[in-house]
């Protein structure tokens, strides 16, 4: 289910209060979108604020209702509330030129093999390179903590971390249209 980002609860946009609208948005061909894995999302603001400087619409995924600012280019997505339905709206959707922000490592294994760039929130790039280890690693981790052991879990997020999330969501998108304008290039010679 889309809920349009003027919805009642909706936050307006300090950036674009003039903007608002319920229309369903659409990736056209050739166009990148940033898919957010938004439920347990740290850095949703730093993706709003690099999205609008880039122009990039964005798709706030969640099993529940979330708030996102008001703006034409924020999409929110209530995906019901089946176990996955959030992981697979997104892995349903993304696609080779498009960004997923997310630190779940089935759905960034899904959306790698679909040919889209995925960054866990602390900056790390997930890659056909990297992901098999880093499932590998996930899974023998949930194993161990069935088993009784204790693994105590992930750092703490850091303000490095967030840091080093910004620069690889501009370095990212700056390569994506790079790589665009690279193909049209091509395709016209």
């Amino acid at each position: 289910m889309i809920v349009g980002p003027e919805e009642p609860g909706s936050i307006p946009s300090p950036l674009r209060p003039e903007w608002g609208t319920t229309r369903p948005m659409t990736n056209p061909p050739g166009t990148t979108r940033i898919y957010v894995d938004a439920d347990a999302c740290p850095v949703k603001d730093e993706i709003y604020r690099v999205a609008l400087r880039h122009g990039v619409p964005v798709s706030v995924v969640a099993g529940n209702f979330i708030r996102v600012p008001q703006d034409p280019l924020i999409e929110r997505v209530a995906a019901g509330a089946g176990m996955d339905a959030a992981d697979d709206w997104i892995a349903e959707r993304a696609g080779p030129g498009d960004v997923v922000v997310t630190a779940d490592i089935p759905l960034a294994s899904r959306c790698v093999k679909a040919g889209a760039d995925v960054i866990a929130p602390n900056g790390k790039p997930f890659t056909e390179e990297s992901i098999g280890m880093t499932l590998a690693v996930r899974n023998l981790m949930t194993d161990l903590r069935s088993a009784g052991e204790v693994t105590g879990g992930p750092r703490s997020f850091a303000p490095r971390d967030r840091s080093a999330f910004l620069s690889a969501l501009d370095q990212t998108l700056r390569r994506i249209q790079r790589r665009r304008a690279d193909q049209a290039i091509a395709s016209q010679g």
